[in-house]
């Protein structure tokens, strides 16, 4: 059953997911220097992101038994596959997609 913590977990996710694409789109430019390399948009709100996602993983702790955060969690695998995907344009090899459907499954044979 779906509650308030499950869907903090969940945001947390996103939420890191999202940071992940970010610095990685700050990893794959070339900067002037090693300052800017370090304190751009993208690395500053990357990791911004990172913080609040550890504050909401927290807050989804509070009210949740430990072993659902694990399966919760794994979900950013999928969620980061999909946006490489969309953003970078990264390919979507049999491997991923038969490792991604793998989690999906358990995820969903540990919730029924």
């Amino acid at each position: 059953m779906v509650n308030k913590y499950m869907l903090l977990l969940v945001a947390s996710v996103i939420v890191a997911s999202l940071s992940q694409i970010l610095l990685k789109k700050s990893a794959s430019k070339t900067y002037t220097s090693v300052i800017r390399e370090y304190l751009n948009a993208y690395v500053i709100i990357g990791y911004g992101m990172m913080v609040l996602s550890t504050l909401l993983t927290v807050g989804g702790y509070a009210g949740l038994e430990y072993k659902n955060g694990a399966v919760i969690e794994s979900l950013g695998f999928v969620l980061v596959m999909i946006l490489s995907r969309l953003v970078f344009g990264e390919k979507i090899t049999k491997k991923k997609l038969l490792g991604n459907v793998l989690i999906l499954l358990g995820i969903f044979v540990f919730y029924s």
